[in-house]
């Protein structure tokens, strides 16, 4: 302990807008794939939606205040497609655009950097019933909306990031529908893998067409940290190949202009990549200016030598994904000969284990392999199951003025959230960044995740990542010591 960051370093925290927003029906925002997937039965494990979530919408400066109390100097936040085009002809919603610029501003009058994430899942329900992520024109789509963000925001935004989690996006979406759109095709999966990657790749061109170079950009990544259960030469190969559909088919294209040989040959049988255009992976390969990487826990991995009673890769059994739900077939394919074990160890309430190293490893490894290329940790964070208790030496922080001119308060005070076991994991996770750093790793910035509990996607309410807990019932703020904690860290620039 006892470690200082370098001068500079960024502590952030980091949401998105379909977790926290709500307001799904104002601002002339029309449908999201989220909102068509939620109203569905089964779906979500609540029943719930993100119709109301964390009320940000509403609650904007209460919440900035917040962060200006935790000290943080930059926020992750994303923007909601369907409510910047809401319709099909793709026209600029002028309300939409209101909108974030008022939040983006604000952030910036309190000293708060916006890092804002153009796609964090919520498609326009519009392009779905087109198509969605396995059609190319969708991609096309995303460039244009990144040059209205530029358009619009122009320098109000410190960084832009095009895709969060292009795997999810990709692979719960479209590979074993855990996720929306709720499609089970590994052809639409990989589809989607390949468009992904180029509107990632148009939406910097796109941005940079717009406001030049100085326009500083990125993409966020939950790359696994998938180690071998032996140093078998099969268990090493079972690695490999689970590495190939969770990590190099995403930093191949975009760091490096393409894709390995093996993603190809091994999905024969799928699909034929007809979709992958001449000239796409220049597209795709733009510079960056950081690499955002997820991360939350570590898989481990054996060969599978008995796959006969497998019959396909559609129903090949999987444990826990690098997104964490436990599904009933594998979302990714050709990974008939890649068991995951179960992980060990304390677990979170996501059935996740807790493995800093991983966290040290994968920093430094993308360091050796992409030497001068920052990295920031874009989310790191671990849910539990908490409780609220009363504590009178609490205090809240008192939020700027809302529309009818009484004070509210941004944390409510006198009751707090004691979570020890999200303290431990932060501060643990938070030296493995200083390890790494240490080490060598180019590592410009951490975020916690999330600054709020929040719309937990197909799990819904049921789980708690929040450094500040929501009572949903009511939309009140309050402490828990994680946050606390973090408020420390951010302040001090000390872990």
């Amino acid at each position: 302990m006892n470690y200082r960051f370098p001068e500079g370093f960024t502590w952030g925290t980091a949401t998105a807008s379909y977790q926290v927003e709500g307001a799904i029906h104002e601002g002339d925002r029309t449908p999201s794939i989220w909102d068509t997937f939620c109203a569905r039965p089964d779906t979500i494990f609540d029943g719930s939606s993100g119709e109301n979530a964390c009320d940000q919408y509403h609650r904007y400066p209460q919440d900035i205040s917040l962060m200006k109390e935790l000290g943080i100097g930059a926020y992750r936040m994303s923007i909601a497609w369907p409510r910047i085009q809401p319709t099909p002809d793709g026209t600029v919603n002028a309300e939409g655009l209101d909108h974030y610029r008022r939040v983006l501003d604000m952030l910036r009058d309190n000293g708060i950097r916006p890092v804002v994430t153009l796609y964090h899942w919520d498609l326009p329900q519009y392009l779905q019933d087109c198509g969605g992520w396995p059609r190319r024109d969708t991609a096309l789509r995303f460039a244009e909306y990144a040059a209205s963000l530029a358009k619009a925001f122009g320098d109000r935004v410190d960084t832009w990031t095009t895709l969060n989690e292009p795997w999810c996006a990709a692979y719960l979406g479209y590979g074993c529908g855990d996720h929306a759109p709720g499609i089970k095709d590994h052809a639409q999966a990989l589809a989607a893998v390949h468009h992904l990657n180029l509107a990632h790749g148009l939406g910097v061109r796109a941005i940079r067409a717009e406001l030049g170079d100085k326009a500083r950009c990125s993409v966020t990544l939950n790359l696994s940290v998938t180690r071998a259960a032996t140093d078998s030469k099969e268990d090493v190969m079972a690695k490999k190949r689970a590495d190939l559909f969770n990590n190099e088919v995403f930093l191949g294209p975009m760091l490096e202009g393409r894709y390995d040989s093996e993603l190809l040959t091994a999905t024969a049988r799928v699909t034929d990549w007809n979709f992958v255009h001449d000239g796409d992976l220049e597209s795709i390969r733009q510079p960056i200016d950081v690499l955002g990487v997820n991360y939350y826990s570590t898989n481990t991995v054996r060969y599978r030598a008995d796959a006969t009673s497998i019959a396909s890769d559609e129903t090949a059994p999987v444990a826990t994904t690098p997104a964490g739900l436990d599904v009933h077939h594998n979302p990714i394919p050709a990974q008939e000969h890649v068991e995951t074990l179960p992980p060990e160890g304390e677990l979170t309430a996501m059935g996740w284990n807790q493995d800093p190293q991983g966290l040290t490893d994968i920093l430094l490894e993308l360091t050796r392999r992409y030497p001068g290329l920052e990295l920031m940790v874009t989310e790191n964070g671990s849910a539990w199951d908490d409780e609220v208790s009363k504590d009178d030496s609490v205090a809240g922080v008192l939020g700027p003025m809302v529309a009818d001119d009484a004070a509210s308060w941004s944390v409510v005070p006198g009751r707090i959230v004691h979570d020890p076991k999200r303290v431990a994991y932060l501060d643990a996770h938070i030296l493995a960044v200083a390890r790494a750093i240490d080490a060598g790793a180019k590592v410009t910035g951490y975020y916690a995740w999330s600054l709020l509990d929040n719309f937990e996607w197909a799990l819904g309410y049921t789980k708690r990542f929040g450094i500040v807990r929501v009572d949903y019932g009511t939309q009140e703020r309050i402490w828990k010591d994680s946050g606390l904690r973090y408020r420390d860290i951010a302040h001090t620039n000390v872990i």
